[in-house]
């Protein structure tokens, strides 16, 4: 059975720690709850965080932001961003005095769309990947066949120099295939875990009451306590929007950061759909060209010297 995306995990951490919170779970509580049940979580927080243990115990949030923080610096980037983001809505929340079940619970919303960005893009992506995987053993392929026909391919690819020759070039050409096709799978993945964070965070900090100004500076501690770089110029204009038309901005907030998800989810998707013509460069460009090399021309110069033997 596949393993769900890195993505769904934090949110399905997020999510349980919400739900817990909003039961009126004390927070040092609901993270030992997570972890005893959820034997994945446990994995993440006890292995990855030692720090985490002690925070639990003393139920200190600033602890808990600094132990999360501290968990993902190992991961990889997708899934340390989307646990640095879960540490700055926990900032955020109990800073700005926020409802903290009700900003975890939008965390792990945006999260599980994300999610389903990697889902879709491995889906578009199997196929491609699938073919391209097959062509690869086109020149073993045609080496054996070769032999399987009686001619002495072996002896010509490695007892000749021009033998020694293809199979340098062919070897050569199959890494750069292999390391073009990396290349090219990894620019489809999405590229940013949080996107709409900074919106998310606002929304967050406004919703505690306190003015605009302090939201502010509450988001921009939290970003830097967690190692979050970048601006949002579109959180300034949202605010700004909800300056003129006298609207409280927690929801123009929220739903600027679904707009940039569904673009980043778009974005993904559009990049998933074009890898399949991009991926017939490396095989036309470099695997072909090596299938050649050790399948067609040793099995040629093999029937050539066999039939000058004859005479």
């Amino acid at each position: 059975m596949r393993s769900p995306p890195a993505l769904a995990a934090v949110a399905g951490v997020t999510h349980r720690l919400a739900v817990l919170l909003k039961a009126g779970v004390p927070p040092a509580s609901a993270w030992a709850y997570v972890a005893e049940d959820a034997p994945g979580v446990a994995a993440y927080v006890a292995e990855d965080a030692p720090g985490v243990a002690a925070a639990v115990v003393a139920g200190n949030p600033a602890r808990v932001v600094d132990s999360i923080t501290s968990a993902a610096a190992d991961l990889p980037v997708l899934e340390g961003d989307a646990w640095r983001g879960l540490a700055a809505a926990w900032s955020v929340a109990t800073d700005a005095g926020a409802p903290l079940a009700s900003s975890l619970r939008d965390y792990a919303s945006s999260m599980r769309d994300l999610a389903q960005v990697q889902r879709d893009v491995a889906v578009a992506l199997a196929g491609p990947v699938a073919t391209a995987r097959v062509v690869m053993a086109l020149p073993l392929v045609g080496l054996l066949f070769g032999a399987a026909l009686g001619f002495d391919t072996f002896g010509v690819l490695f007892g000749t120099p021009i033998g020694i020759v293809c199979l340098v070039t062919s070897a050569l050409l199959v890494g750069v295939a292999l390391w073009w096709n990396r290349r090219l799978v990894a620019s489809a993945q999405p590229r940013e875990a949080t996107p709409g964070l900074h919106c998310e965070l606002m929304a967050i900090a406004v919703s505690g009451g306190g003015s605009t100004e302090r939201a502010r500076a509450t988001v921009s501690a939290a970003l830097a306590r967690c190692g979050i770089t970048g601006e949002d110029s579109q959180v300034d204009a949202v605010l700004a929007l909800s300056s003129r038309a006298g609207v409280p901005a927690a929801e123009l907030l929220r739903s600027e950061g679904d707009e940039q998800r569904r673009e980043a989810r778009a974005s993904a998707q559009e990049r998933a759909a074009g890898l399949a013509v991009r991926l017939m460069l490396p095989l036309g460009l470099c695997v072909l060209p090596a299938f050649i090399a050790v399948g067609v021309v040793p099995l040629v110069m093999s029937v050539i010297s066999s039939t000058i033997g004859s005479f």
